[in-house]
């Protein structure tokens, strides 16, 4: 029986995951709670995941905290099915790994800029 479920699913390239750096994470995490109802999940004092709210199992990003948050604004996650080869393609396009790849609990990632100075990240649950 095919699964249903309203589950996220991921694609491959796709963008996949929001992340907002914050200088104060409690405070934040009140400030989106109270404004529009977001729940979280914890994963330690420096990042709380922003669950989906039709599936709390899911996330849809997080809040980072950061001592000085950079211009630009959020960080823009794209999902991979193939972190390496996604960093192949990112700089055979002109792309620029600035961070990663790295393992992180939720899998492995990587950060680049674009030819513009945009600066994005890729992650894969491998």
């Amino acid at each position: 029986m095919a699964d249903s479920s309203p589950r996220h699913r991921h694609r491959h390239h796709a963008i996949d995951y929001v992340e907002l750096a914050v200088t104060d994470l409690d405070r934040t995490r009140r400030f989106y709670a109270d404004a529009f109802g977001w729940r979280f999940t914890d994963y330690g004092p420096g990042y709380a995941g922003i669950q989906d709210p039709d599936d709390p199992a899911e996330e849809v990003g997080g809040l980072r905290l950061d001592d000085e948050v950079r211009a630009g604004g959020p960080l823009v996650l794209l999902y991979s099915a193939d972190l390496d080869a996604s960093v192949d393609v990112v700089t055979s396009a002109g792309g620029r790994v600035v961070d990663g790849p790295y393992a992180f609990p939720g899998g492995r990632r990587f950060s680049f800029t674009d030819p513009s100075g945009n600066q994005l990240g890729v992650w894969s649950e491998t």
